[in-house]
Protein backbone atom coordinates (compact mmCIF):
# COMPACT_ATOMS: atom_id res chain seq x y z
CA UNK A 1 0.00 0.00 0.00
CA UNK A 2 3.25 2.36 0.97
CA UNK A 3 4.80 1.80 -2.86
CA UNK A 4 0.90 2.64 -4.32
CA UNK A 5 1.04 6.04 -2.51
CA UNK A 6 4.11 7.12 -3.61
CA UNK A 7 3.25 5.59 -6.85
CA UNK A 8 0.68 8.05 -6.60
CA UNK A 9 2.94 11.31 -5.06
CA UNK A 10 4.92 10.77 -7.36
CA UNK A 11 3.94 9.97 -10.73
CA UNK A 12 2.15 13.90 -11.84
CA UNK A 13 5.54 15.03 -10.55
CA UNK A 14 7.43 12.73 -12.60
CA UNK A 15 4.86 13.87 -15.67
CA UNK A 16 5.38 17.35 -15.00
CA UNK A 17 9.28 17.04 -14.96
CA UNK A 18 9.30 15.16 -18.72
CA UNK A 19 6.88 17.98 -19.66
CA UNK A 20 9.45 20.41 -18.77
CA UNK A 21 12.08 18.81 -19.88
CA UNK A 22 10.82 18.22 -23.61
CA UNK A 23 9.72 21.99 -23.74
CA UNK A 24 13.66 22.50 -22.43
CA UNK A 25 14.44 20.45 -25.52
CA UNK A 26 12.10 22.21 -27.92
CA UNK A 27 12.59 25.75 -28.92
CA UNK A 28 11.59 28.80 -30.35
CA UNK A 29 13.38 30.04 -33.81
CA UNK A 30 14.91 26.08 -34.05
CA UNK A 31 15.03 26.57 -37.81
CA UNK A 32 15.98 29.98 -37.45
CA UNK A 33 19.72 28.81 -40.07
CA UNK A 34 18.61 26.01 -41.45
CA UNK A 35 15.38 27.16 -42.69
CA UNK A 36 14.35 30.28 -41.56
CA UNK A 37 11.59 30.68 -43.70
CA UNK A 38 9.47 27.66 -42.83
CA UNK A 39 6.97 29.33 -40.95
CA UNK A 40 6.42 31.52 -43.49
CA UNK A 41 5.91 28.86 -46.02
CA UNK A 42 4.00 26.91 -44.11
CA UNK A 43 1.49 29.51 -43.11
CA UNK A 44 0.97 31.05 -47.48
CA UNK A 45 0.23 27.16 -47.96
CA UNK A 46 -2.27 26.84 -45.47
CA UNK A 47 -3.73 30.21 -46.31
CA UNK A 48 -4.26 29.26 -49.92
CA UNK A 49 -5.71 25.50 -48.88
CA UNK A 50 -8.07 27.23 -46.54
CA UNK A 51 -9.15 29.70 -49.14
CA UNK A 52 -10.33 26.59 -51.36
CA UNK A 53 -11.69 24.43 -48.44
CA UNK A 54 -12.14 26.59 -45.16
CA UNK A 55 -14.07 23.05 -43.19
CA UNK A 56 -10.24 21.56 -43.19
CA UNK A 57 -9.31 23.87 -40.47
CA UNK A 58 -11.57 22.10 -37.71
CA UNK A 59 -10.07 18.35 -39.33
CA UNK A 60 -6.45 19.35 -39.33
CA UNK A 61 -6.59 21.02 -35.54
CA UNK A 62 -8.08 17.55 -34.75
CA UNK A 63 -4.85 15.79 -36.79
CA UNK A 64 -2.30 17.62 -34.14
CA UNK A 65 -4.52 16.44 -31.03
CA UNK A 66 -4.37 12.70 -32.44
CA UNK A 67 -0.63 12.75 -32.95
CA UNK A 68 0.28 14.66 -29.73
CA UNK A 69 -2.21 11.83 -27.85
CA UNK A 70 -0.23 8.55 -29.50
CA UNK A 71 3.41 8.42 -28.63
CA UNK A 72 3.58 11.93 -28.08
CA UNK A 73 3.77 14.38 -31.21
CA UNK A 74 5.66 12.56 -33.34
CA UNK A 75 4.10 12.30 -36.23
CA UNK A 76 2.68 9.09 -36.52
CA UNK A 77 -0.57 9.76 -37.25
CA UNK A 78 0.54 10.39 -40.70
CA UNK A 79 2.07 7.55 -41.31
CA UNK A 80 0.82 4.70 -43.82
CA UNK A 81 -0.10 1.12 -43.04
CA UNK A 82 2.12 -1.41 -44.50
CA UNK A 83 2.19 -5.22 -44.97
CA UNK A 84 2.72 -6.48 -41.67
CA UNK A 85 1.37 -3.25 -39.95
CA UNK A 86 -1.97 -1.41 -39.14
CA UNK A 87 -0.96 1.96 -38.54
CA UNK A 88 -2.83 4.94 -36.34
CA UNK A 89 -4.66 6.84 -39.41
CA UNK A 90 -6.35 3.17 -40.20
CA UNK A 91 -7.66 2.99 -36.47
CA UNK A 92 -11.11 2.98 -36.02
CA UNK A 93 -10.56 6.51 -34.14
CA UNK A 94 -8.51 8.00 -37.27
CA UNK A 95 -10.78 6.96 -39.52
CA UNK A 96 -12.80 10.30 -39.98
CA UNK A 97 -9.67 12.31 -40.40
CA UNK A 98 -9.16 14.47 -43.06
CA UNK A 99 -6.47 16.49 -44.07
CA UNK A 100 -3.55 14.20 -45.05
CA UNK A 101 -3.17 15.37 -48.83
CA UNK A 102 -3.12 18.99 -47.48
CA UNK A 103 -0.04 17.70 -45.07
CA UNK A 104 1.54 16.35 -47.76
CA UNK A 105 1.01 19.40 -49.82
CA UNK A 106 2.70 21.85 -47.82
CA UNK A 107 5.36 19.43 -46.54
CA UNK A 108 6.75 19.49 -50.36
CA UNK A 109 6.89 22.75 -50.00
CA UNK A 110 8.69 22.98 -46.88
CA UNK A 111 10.98 20.29 -48.64
CA UNK A 112 11.36 22.02 -51.61
CA UNK A 113 13.09 24.94 -49.72
CA UNK A 114 15.06 23.35 -47.40
CA UNK A 115 15.33 19.29 -48.04
CA UNK A 116 15.59 17.03 -45.33
CA UNK A 117 15.23 19.75 -42.44
CA UNK A 118 12.06 20.38 -41.09
CA UNK A 119 10.02 17.65 -39.45
CA UNK A 120 6.43 16.51 -40.35
CA UNK A 121 5.91 16.55 -36.41
CA UNK A 122 6.87 20.19 -36.75
CA UNK A 123 5.26 20.64 -39.86
CA UNK A 124 1.73 19.17 -38.27
CA UNK A 125 2.34 21.53 -35.05
CA UNK A 126 2.71 24.62 -37.32
CA UNK A 127 -0.38 24.00 -39.77
CA UNK A 128 -2.55 23.22 -36.31
CA UNK A 129 -1.62 27.08 -35.57
CA UNK A 130 -2.03 28.49 -38.55
CA UNK A 131 -5.67 26.48 -38.81
CA UNK A 132 -7.14 28.41 -35.57
CA UNK A 133 -5.28 31.77 -36.48
CA UNK A 134 -6.87 31.66 -40.25
CA UNK A 135 -10.12 30.58 -38.59
CA UNK A 136 -10.60 33.63 -36.41
CA UNK A 137 -8.81 32.42 -33.74
CA UNK A 138 -5.62 33.04 -31.53
CA UNK A 139 -1.84 32.74 -32.72
CA UNK A 140 0.43 31.36 -30.63
CA UNK A 141 4.65 30.91 -30.45
CA UNK A 142 5.08 27.05 -31.64
CA UNK A 143 8.16 25.46 -30.02
CA UNK A 144 10.08 23.75 -32.56
CA UNK A 145 12.65 20.54 -33.44
CA UNK A 146 10.65 17.29 -33.15
CA UNK A 147 11.90 14.76 -34.54
CA UNK A 148 9.71 12.14 -37.02
CA UNK A 149 8.92 8.58 -35.46
CA UNK A 150 9.16 5.56 -37.55
CA UNK A 151 6.52 3.48 -35.76
CA UNK A 152 2.64 3.76 -35.91
CA UNK A 153 0.10 0.82 -34.37
CA UNK A 154 -3.45 1.03 -34.55
CA UNK A 155 -4.04 -0.76 -31.17
CA UNK A 156 -2.18 2.27 -29.57
CA UNK A 157 -4.81 4.77 -30.64
CA UNK A 158 -7.11 3.47 -27.46
CA UNK A 159 -4.89 6.43 -25.93
CA UNK A 160 -6.95 9.11 -27.10
CA UNK A 161 -9.86 9.71 -25.04
CA UNK A 162 -12.78 8.93 -27.24
CA UNK A 163 -16.27 11.17 -27.60
CA UNK A 164 -18.09 8.48 -25.42
CA UNK A 165 -15.78 9.29 -22.19
CA UNK A 166 -17.28 9.97 -18.95
CA UNK A 167 -15.24 12.82 -16.51
CA UNK A 168 -13.15 10.54 -15.01
CA UNK A 169 -11.78 8.87 -17.65
CA UNK A 170 -10.83 11.94 -19.62
CA UNK A 171 -9.22 13.43 -16.44
CA UNK A 172 -6.98 10.29 -16.30
CA UNK A 173 -6.19 9.81 -19.64
CA UNK A 174 -5.26 13.85 -20.21
CA UNK A 175 -2.94 13.31 -16.72
CA UNK A 176 -1.12 10.71 -18.17
CA UNK A 177 0.02 13.34 -21.16
CA UNK A 178 0.49 15.64 -18.32
CA UNK A 179 -2.29 17.63 -18.99
CA UNK A 180 -4.42 19.01 -16.10
CA UNK A 181 -8.03 19.76 -15.81
CA UNK A 182 -8.39 23.04 -16.98
CA UNK A 183 -6.14 21.59 -20.53
CA UNK A 184 -9.04 19.27 -20.74
CA UNK A 185 -11.90 22.21 -20.51
CA UNK A 186 -9.60 24.48 -22.47
CA UNK A 187 -8.54 21.89 -25.39
CA UNK A 188 -11.95 20.71 -25.81
CA UNK A 189 -12.85 24.24 -27.05
CA UNK A 190 -11.11 23.58 -29.98
CA UNK A 191 -14.34 21.81 -30.92
CA UNK A 192 -15.97 25.17 -32.12
CA UNK A 193 -14.05 24.32 -35.40
CA UNK A 194 -15.20 21.20 -37.39
CA UNK A 195 -17.83 18.56 -37.95
CA UNK A 196 -18.16 15.14 -36.53
CA UNK A 197 -20.25 11.82 -38.16
CA UNK A 198 -23.79 10.42 -36.43
CA UNK A 199 -22.23 7.34 -35.28
CA UNK A 200 -19.89 9.68 -33.11
CA UNK A 201 -22.99 10.58 -30.85
CA UNK A 202 -26.02 8.41 -31.78
CA UNK A 203 -26.34 6.34 -28.77
CA UNK A 204 -27.52 9.20 -27.16
CA UNK A 205 -30.08 9.58 -29.34
CA UNK A 206 -31.85 6.04 -29.54
CA UNK A 207 -31.68 3.32 -27.51
CA UNK A 208 -29.33 5.15 -24.99
CA UNK A 209 -30.19 2.14 -22.27
CA UNK A 210 -31.46 -0.32 -24.64
CA UNK A 211 -35.17 -0.20 -23.92
CA UNK A 212 -35.66 -0.22 -28.04
CA UNK A 213 -38.37 3.00 -27.51
CA UNK A 214 -38.63 6.49 -28.95
CA UNK A 215 -37.93 7.77 -25.52
CA UNK A 216 -34.81 5.73 -24.27
CA UNK A 217 -32.25 8.88 -24.85
CA UNK A 218 -29.47 10.37 -22.93
CA UNK A 219 -31.31 12.77 -20.39
CA UNK A 220 -27.94 15.15 -19.93
CA UNK A 221 -28.55 16.25 -23.93
CA UNK A 222 -31.48 18.96 -24.57
CA UNK A 223 -35.15 17.47 -25.62
CA UNK A 224 -35.41 19.70 -28.57
CA UNK A 225 -32.07 19.38 -29.89
CA UNK A 226 -32.12 15.62 -29.67
CA UNK A 227 -35.60 16.18 -31.77
CA UNK A 228 -33.33 18.25 -34.51
CA UNK A 229 -30.34 15.89 -34.59
CA UNK A 230 -32.49 12.78 -35.22
CA UNK A 231 -33.46 15.01 -37.77
CA UNK A 232 -30.21 14.40 -39.22
CA UNK A 233 -29.32 11.11 -38.47
CA UNK A 234 -30.46 7.83 -38.46
CA UNK A 235 -29.53 5.00 -35.66
CA UNK A 236 -27.30 3.59 -38.19
CA UNK A 237 -26.13 6.67 -40.61
CA UNK A 238 -22.03 6.75 -40.13
CA UNK A 239 -21.93 9.06 -43.28
CA UNK A 240 -24.09 11.69 -42.23
CA UNK A 241 -21.69 15.19 -41.32
CA UNK A 242 -23.51 17.41 -38.59
CA UNK A 243 -21.69 20.97 -37.33
CA UNK A 244 -20.08 20.58 -33.56
CA UNK A 245 -20.84 24.03 -33.57
CA UNK A 246 -23.71 25.19 -35.71
CA UNK A 247 -23.18 28.08 -37.18
CA UNK A 248 -20.14 29.26 -36.65
CA UNK A 249 -17.97 25.74 -37.30
CA UNK A 250 -15.82 27.32 -39.75
CA UNK A 251 -15.09 29.85 -37.02
CA UNK A 252 -12.58 29.82 -33.93
CA UNK A 253 -14.53 31.68 -31.21
CA UNK A 254 -16.14 30.66 -27.76
CA UNK A 255 -19.82 29.90 -29.13
CA UNK A 256 -18.92 26.22 -28.52
CA UNK A 257 -18.95 26.90 -25.06
CA UNK A 258 -22.43 28.14 -24.87
CA UNK A 259 -24.04 25.08 -26.33
CA UNK A 260 -22.57 23.06 -23.99
CA UNK A 261 -24.18 25.29 -21.34
CA UNK A 262 -27.20 24.30 -22.96
CA UNK A 263 -26.55 20.92 -22.94
CA UNK A 264 -26.61 20.58 -26.66
CA UNK A 265 -22.86 19.66 -26.82
CA UNK A 266 -22.72 16.59 -29.34
CA UNK A 267 -20.36 14.25 -27.49
CA UNK A 268 -20.56 12.74 -23.92
CA UNK A 269 -17.14 14.19 -23.60
CA UNK A 270 -18.60 17.50 -24.18
CA UNK A 271 -21.69 16.87 -21.36
CA UNK A 272 -19.34 15.57 -18.77
CA UNK A 273 -17.74 18.98 -19.18
CA UNK A 274 -21.26 19.97 -16.71
CA UNK A 275 -20.23 17.41 -14.22
CA UNK A 276 -17.27 19.07 -12.54
CA UNK A 277 -17.61 22.41 -10.09
CA UNK A 278 -14.27 24.16 -12.21
CA UNK A 279 -15.00 22.57 -15.72
CA UNK A 280 -18.62 24.02 -15.52
CA UNK A 281 -17.59 26.94 -14.36
CA UNK A 282 -14.98 27.60 -16.85
CA UNK A 283 -17.96 26.99 -19.25
CA UNK A 284 -20.57 28.82 -17.90
CA UNK A 285 -17.65 32.05 -18.11
CA UNK A 286 -16.84 31.38 -21.69
CA UNK A 287 -20.42 30.69 -22.87
CA UNK A 288 -21.40 34.35 -22.38
CA UNK A 289 -18.72 35.53 -25.34
CA UNK A 290 -17.43 38.47 -23.31
CA UNK A 291 -13.92 36.80 -22.83
CA UNK A 292 -12.60 35.35 -25.68
CA UNK A 293 -9.42 37.35 -25.39
CA UNK A 294 -9.21 35.65 -22.10
CA UNK A 295 -9.89 31.68 -24.12
CA UNK A 296 -7.56 32.47 -26.84
CA UNK A 297 -4.96 32.84 -23.89
CA UNK A 298 -6.10 30.01 -22.47
CA UNK A 299 -6.00 27.81 -25.34
CA UNK A 300 -2.83 29.17 -26.74
CA UNK A 301 -0.86 27.83 -23.44
CA UNK A 302 -2.90 24.67 -23.33
CA UNK A 303 -2.26 24.00 -27.05
CA UNK A 304 1.98 24.75 -26.98
CA UNK A 305 1.59 22.49 -23.74
CA UNK A 306 0.02 19.90 -25.41
CA UNK A 307 2.36 20.28 -28.09
CA UNK A 308 5.48 19.62 -25.87
CA UNK A 309 4.28 15.77 -24.95
CA UNK A 310 6.60 13.26 -25.32
CA UNK A 311 8.35 14.61 -28.37
CA UNK A 312 11.32 12.97 -30.25
CA UNK A 313 14.63 15.33 -30.66
CA UNK A 314 18.25 15.38 -30.97
CA UNK A 315 20.29 13.29 -34.19
CA UNK A 316 19.51 10.03 -31.91
CA UNK A 317 16.21 9.79 -31.65
CA UNK A 318 13.88 9.57 -35.10
CA UNK A 319 13.91 10.74 -38.44
CA UNK A 320 13.36 13.98 -40.56
CA UNK A 321 11.25 11.89 -43.14
CA UNK A 322 10.86 13.22 -46.73
CA UNK A 323 7.77 12.37 -47.32
CA UNK A 324 5.30 12.33 -44.02
CA UNK A 325 3.16 8.99 -45.00
CA UNK A 326 6.26 7.01 -45.18
CA UNK A 327 9.46 6.54 -43.14
CA UNK A 328 12.85 7.19 -45.23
Amino acid sequence: MASKALLALFLPLALVFLSCLAEAQLKLGFYEETCPHVEDIVREEMTEILKVAPSLAGPLLRMHFHDCFVRGCDGSVLLDSTKGNVAEKDAPPNKSLRGFGSIERVKAKVEKACPNTVSCADILALIARDAVWLSKGPSWPVWLGRRDGRESHAAETKQLPPPKASLPQLIAMFAVKGLDLKDLVVLSGGHTLGTSHCNSFSDRLYNFTGKDNLYDVDPALDKQYITKLRNRCSLTDNTTLVEMDPGSYKTFDTSYYNYVKKRRGLFHSDAALLANDFTKAYVERHASGLYAAEFFQDYSDSIIKMGNVEVLTGYDQGEIRKKCYIVN
